[in-house]
């Protein structure tokens, strides 16, 4: 048996009799739907403590410290889209919203710049760096990443977007300004910082693939990763999580070769952002595996 309760007003919901020892939270979720249509499985959160952690659908009643009847708390995580919404709206707007400043549509620059190209190669190759990493990006989402859960809240869309969308068109803005300037030191710093970028992308692509192989186990098979054969994985032997340190690296590249500041200033909120998530899962894998290797920080080999 099984007491749902609101986790904010402690006030009971539903009381559920006919639950079976060993099932599911996920099928916990799904008769509680029965009761409420407008809450769907995957708009519910379920919790043992009203401000403790929310169960995963896979955990089994009869292993969870509950006793005969079993009291747990419900939270609202409000409306929810699938992955494919989500990541059309995050990562084609970036894509098309650099595009419309590449191309100077009418009423962005003034018009006599309008549909004109800019006489400097820096400007169409970043365009091109942009759009593929972008697209990638796509291609990852839809062909290599697996995720938990299969949605989002609507709350954290409209943040997600706001960030890309916005960061993007800011970006785009002046490195296709009819103002812009090359970097300082020609094509000489172009070519390095593309080489650069070109190297991070390649070894961001390599972990994603080689994370997807390790999930393809699933949560019994659960380990940490480890380098294979594949040079960019090496970068395993000294971090946690290498996808971020490349993905800074790729910005940083893109900062170098266009030498514009709101790139720069992108790349550090990045940089700030994927060192929270990336030293969150090194505690992760260090609480999970006792053989953990010690060696390894989080995002930058040696420092961070």
């Amino acid at each position: 048996m099984v007491e749902v309760l609101d986790a904010k007003t402690r006030e009971q919901l539903c009381f559920l009799d006919k639950v079976e020892p060993h099932s599911t939270v996920g099928d916990i979720k799904s008769l509680f739907h029965k009761s409420y249509p407008h809450w769907y499985p995957a708009r519910q959160a379920l919790k043992l403590d009203p401000k403790g952690k929310s169960l995963r659908d896979d955990e089994i009643l009869q292993n969870l410290p509950v006793g005969t009847t079993a009291t747990m708390y419900f939270k609202d995580l409000g409306p929810q889209l699938g992955w494919t919404m989500v990541f059309l709206a995050e990562y084609i707007g970036p894509l098309l919203s650099y595009l419309l400043f590449y191309f100077r549509i009418p009423y962005i620059y003034s018009n006599r710049y309008a549909l004109s190209s800019s006489p400097h190669p820096v400007v169409t190759l970043a365009c091109v760096c942009h759009t593929f990493h972008y697209t990638k990006r796509l291609i990852e989402t839809i062909f290599v990443h697996r995720f938990s859960h299969g949605t989002m809240p609507l709350r954290t869309i409209v943040k997600n977007c706001a960030y890309y969308w916005g960061f993007s068109a800011w970006l785009a803005y002046y490195i296709n300004h009819p103002l812009y300037t090359p970097p300082s030191y020609g094509e000489l710093q172009v070519n390095y910082a593309l080489i650069l970028f070109v190297m991070c992308e390649m070894g961001n692509f390599s972990i994603h693939l080689t994370l997807n192989k390790l999930r393809g186990d699933g949560p019994k098979g659960r380990r940490f990763p480890m380098p294979n054969k594949n040079p960019f994985t090496w970068l395993f032997f000294f971090v946690s999580c290498p996808n971020y340190t490349y993905e800074v690296g790729a910005w940083v590249s893109f900062s170098i070769m266009t030498q514009c500041l709101p790139v720069a200033f992108y790349t550090l909120l990045g940089f700030i952002q994927m060192t929270i998530w990336a030293k969150g899962k090194h505690r992760a894998y260090i609480r999970e595996f006792k053989d953990y290797p010690s060696l390894r920080v989080a995002i930058i080999p040696l420092i961070l």
